[in-house]
């Protein structure tokens, strides 16, 4: 377990994740929830236990729509989203692990994408 990792992960999210009382309603309502091999929950409890490394290597941090209706559900208000916000952070910041360039996006643009997507992507990949 990486404490510094840990610490930077929480302090970039800015989240308590010892509120959370993992009832999953996060998860219930993610719309990404089938693509995700983490769910909303997951993250915060993996979080709380220091396993940073497993999520940064997982696909989850991609697939999460930074839509925010994991925070509207949480009873307890943990919020999810910004966990995988900060661990995404953390690698994207690790040299050599950046998913996506920024530069890259407008190439993937059609006319079917919806300006949300694009909005998130920029969130996610200009940090």
């Amino acid at each position: 377990m990486n404490s510094n990792l840990k610490e930077q992960v929480l302090r970039s999210s800015g989240v308590n994740v010892l509120k959370c009382m993992r009832c999953g309603k996060c998860s219930g309502t993610c719309p990404s929830y089938d693509e995700m091999e983490y769910h909303p929950h997951q993250f915060v409890y993996m979080v709380e236990k220091g396993d940073i490394e497993t999520l940064m290597k997982s696909e989850s941090i991609y697939k999460c729509l930074t839509c925010f209706a994991c925070v509207d559900r949480c009873p307890r208000s943990v919020e999810p989203a910004k966990v995988v916000e900060a661990v995404r952070l953390a690698t994207i910041r690790q040299q050599g692990c950046n998913h996506l360039i920024a530069d890259s996006i407008p190439e993937m643009l059609d006319e079917d994408l919806p300006q949300q997507a694009i909005v998130t992507a920029f969130r996610k990949y200009t940090k």
